[in-house]
Parts: structure tokens; C-alpha cells; sequence
């Protein structure tokens, strides 16, 4: 049974489960499918505030599946490239969605797995979590954009070494780094993530989806030209309903209640 893709409304989250637990839930072209698909929909619902994306069991994910790559080597370059385009497209979409994204993360982020929490704004990691980039030992090359999120978070030599040794890092280690927001104890990862997204809940949306976009185009721009895109982020929601409420509830010295 390959893995399939689990969607969950829990209050204003949407909760995405990567779910093979018999393979620590490694990657499946219908699960890659479904992802672009579950994003689709929830930009254009107004109910759902943010996703957070988990794996089943104990584990978030351990990458591609190698029974369904050495598959794939036997049918050709154009079936692992149809694979990678799939992996790729879901990776875009949630760097690219304009809602919060969280990754609840215990256990093993693996290969592919590693490039999906990256792929997130936030990480929140159990203390049993490790990421690791271990496709040097198979004699492969990394995927799913780790390489682009890692290199513009750390220096060159640290993001060499993990992709040619493929040694595991801990949550710890990552935080240190800047690279997960919050360690949790083991089997909590899920918890302080959800209660995580219901604070951004009660927050402007319009406010998160401009500092999300802002942030993610500011790789791509000169400051001359951020300063311009800051200009129209913040006169467009200085001027929208929430941002009027802010500013009264501030003034009233009560809780903002924002659309």
C-alpha cells in the first residue's frame, strides 16, 4: 500500500498527514498529488487560517520510498522525472501558499522528508527528531529544494557536510542554526504546533499573508525595490477592515477581533 495523504480540520487548521507508517511514511506520487490539491483548495477558503503538516506514528517522513526508486530506475529517466516534478510542484506550493504552513516533525525527516519541513514556515520539533540529508550513501544527489533552503539559512561548509556525511541532526541543532522555531518533548510536536497555529489564527490574515510574502521575496529583490513592495503591503492593510480594528482595539485597550 503506498502512502496516502490524510486531511484534517482541526478549528481554523487544516492538518495534513503524511501517512505509510509501515515505511515511516515515505512519499507516494498520489500523496504528492493530493498535497497540490489539499493547498489549492485551502487558499481560497477563508476558514482555514493555516496548515500544518505531520506524518503518522512516529515518524515524519523518511523521504522517497527505495523500493519504488529502484522501480523506477528499471522504467527510465522520464518516470523518476515525473516523480521529482510531482515532489517539486508540492514543495513550490507550500513555499509559495500565502497562509501560514507548520511542520510538526518527531522522529525521523529524511531525504525528501527534510525538504518538506524546510519547505515550511515554521518547524516545531520533538527532542526525538532527526534531519538528515543521507542520499551521498546511496550514491544520489539531494531533492526537494533543500539544497536552495539550506544554503540561504547557513554557511556553505555546514550545509556541505550534511549532504556528503548524511549524519542526522537534532532538533537542538537546528534551533541553534535558526532552523526550527520550537523544541518540544518527545510526542508533543503535534500539541505545541496546533496550539501555535491557533495564535496565528487570531491574528490578521491579511497581516500574515503580507509578512509571509514579504519575507519570501525579499531573496529575489535590491533593497530599493523591498522597500517599495513594504510601501504597498503596509498602505494596503493600513486600509483594510483589520487594520482599523487594530488600531481602535490598541486605542481601547482591549483584544483586536479581526476578520
Amino acid at each position: 500500500m503506498s502512502a496516502e495523504l490524510l486531511t484534517e480540520r482541526r478549528g481554523s487548521a487544516l492538518v495534513l498527514t503524511l501517512s505509510d507508517p509501515a515505511t515511516r511514511n515515505t512519499l507516494s506520487e498520489q500523496l504528492l498529488l493530493a498535497g497540490v490539491e489539499a493547498l489549492n483548495r485551502a487558499e481560497t477558503d477563508d476558514a482555514v487560517r493555516c496548515v500544518l503538516l505531520r506524518g503518522a506514528g512516529a515518524h515524519f517522513c523518511a523521504g522517497g520510498n527505495l523500493h519504488g526508486l529502484a522501480s523506477r530506475r528499471q522504467q527510465g529517466p522520464e518516470a523518476q522525472g515525473q516523480m521529482l516534478d510531482r515532489l517539486h510542484q508540492w514543495v513550490e506550493s507550500l513555499r509559495t501558499f500565502p497562509k501560514p504552513v507548520l511542520a510538526a516533525v518527531e522522529g525521523a525527516a529524511a531525504g525528501a522528508g527534510f525538504s518538506l519541513a524546510l519547505a515550511c514556515d515554521l518547524i516545531v520539533a520533538a527532542q526525538n527528531a532527526r534531519f538528515m540529508l543521507s542520499h551521498a550513501r546511496l550514491g544520489l544527489s539531494p531533492d526537494g529544494g533543500a539544497t536552495w533552503s539550506l544554503t540561504r539559512a547557513l554557511p556553505r561548509q555546514l550545509v556541505q557536510r550534511w549532504i556528503w556525511l548524511g549524519e542526522p541532526v537534532t532538533a537542538d541543532e537546528l534551533k541553534a542554526c535558526g532552523l526550527v522555531a520550537l523544541v518540544t518533548p518527545e510526542g508533543e510536536a503535534l500539541e505545541q504546533a496546533m496550539a501555535l497555529a491557533e495564535r496565528l489564527a487570531a491574528m490578521a490574515p491579511n497581516a500574515l499573508c503580507s509578512g509571509k510574502a514579504l519575507v519570501c521575496g525579499a531573496f529575489s529583490q535590491t533593497l530599493e525595490q523591498q522597500l517599495g513592495t513594504e510601501r504597498e503591503h503596509f498602505i494596503k492593510n493600513l486600509f483594510h477592515a483589520n487594520g482599523g480594528e487594530g488600531l481602535q482595539a490598541f486605542l481601547e485597550r482591549r483584544e483586536p477581533r479581526f476578520e
